[in-house]
């Protein structure tokens, strides 16, 4: 395991030739909002290391090599390794091919892991003992780390042979498309509306209190991530559907930072048109959704591919209901629908 930086600097002359860097990461994420990078581990069509991301004070010179304009990663369910060398590079990568996105084009299932992929393509099964360690723990045990190593070492193989498929069946180009969220800053920054949308309680109050308690909502993601405490931690769903309500009340100082807050968010927080109210659907809807869901699943068997992958069901409710903005009216799925 590199622990230096002198010992980056050798292995980064050691690969510096390399474009396809197979990568996976180990953080934590328990007592912080932003996940906490313990290790990276990278593999090369000829090396395999572990990067102690902990030790290293620096590390500038890798991410250099990573974001280079020449630089391919090959990630497995990349979006949360992505995300921890965001948070502390505040880049992201210039291509990517992820396999669990490859795979799915290829009729595996949508959310297939790692180790499925390894059993399925190079009939090698991995153990998941390690899934819930804790990577901030020095030293590692030797079991732990051949664990991490073992989620990259495999990863250019499975590339190789999914790359070959897609290509087969002319659906490279696709798999390339449905990656692209990967490569947006936005996707890394807190979504808002998702956040406001999980709060435990706020569609069960009024409009006027859910107004106010989005402005909490917003208020506490703040602090959160000034902090970097978890959100929870600040203050619970509980206690800011009662302060919304006015079951309970916050204390002076604490209402006082609030209408600072507010002041100086004014822009940011006009969110009361996000918690809508799910109306059913209508015949008519019922109707027209279930001849889409005949059409998805026809389209899933001639072009071998899972019909969630296609449309899911919460979007084929947007679509017919006029949102133009679901994926189903764009690219690929565009051009199997024929819209």
């Amino acid at each position: 395991m590199i622990t230096s930086n002198a010992q980056l600097s050798h292995y980064l002359d050691d690969i510096k030739d390399e474009t396809l860097i197979a990568l996976d990461t180990e953080f934590k994420r328990v007592d912080s909002y932003f996940p906490e990078l313990c290790l990276i581990q990278i593999a090369t069509k000829d090396k395999l290391e572990c990067i102690d991301a902990l030790a290293i004070n620096n590390l500038e010179a890798l991410f250099e090599k990573l974001y280079d304009k020449k630089t391919k990663w090959i990630v497995h369910s990349a979006r949360q390794d992505i995300e921890a060398l965001y948070y502390l590079s505040n880049r992201i990568p210039s291509a990517i091919f992820d396999t669990q996105i490859a795979a799915s084009f290829l009729n595996f299932p949508l959310q297939v892991s790692y180790q499925s992929l390894t059993e399925s393509l190079e009939n090698i099964f991995l153990e998941k003992k390690f899934t819930r360690f804790d990577w901030k723990k020095r030293p590692l045990p030797a079991d732990a780390l051949q664990y991490a190593l073992d989620d990259v070492k495999y990863l250019i193989p499975i590339y190789n042979k999914l790359l070959e498929k897609l290509i087969k069946d002319n659906k490279y180009a696709w798999a390339e498309e449905e990656a692209q969220f990967l490569l947006d800053k936005e996707t890394y920054n807190p979504n808002f509306k998702q956040i406001i949308k999980k709060t435990k309680g706020i569609s069960k109050i009024s409009s006027k209190h859910k107004s106010q308690a989005i402005n909490l909502i917003l208020w506490r993601e703040s602090i959160a991530q000034k902090k970097n405490k978890p959100r929870k931690w600040i203050m619970s769903d509980e206690k800011i559907i009662n302060y919304a309500i006015g079951k309970n009340n916050l204390s002076s100082s604490a209402i006082g930072e609030l209408k600072n807050f507010l002041k100086k968010n004014k822009q940011k927080i006009d969110f009361e048109k996000l918690i809508k109210i799910k109306t059913p659907l209508s015949e008519e809807e019922i109707i027209r959704k279930n001849e889409f869901k005949k059409q998805i699943n026809s389209l899933s068997k001639d072009y071998n591919l899972p019909s969630e992958l296609i449309c899911t069901s919460k979007n084929l409710v947007k679509f017919i209901r006029g949102d133009s903005s679901v994926s189903i009216n764009r690219g690929w799925r565009a051009k199997i629908f024929k819209l």
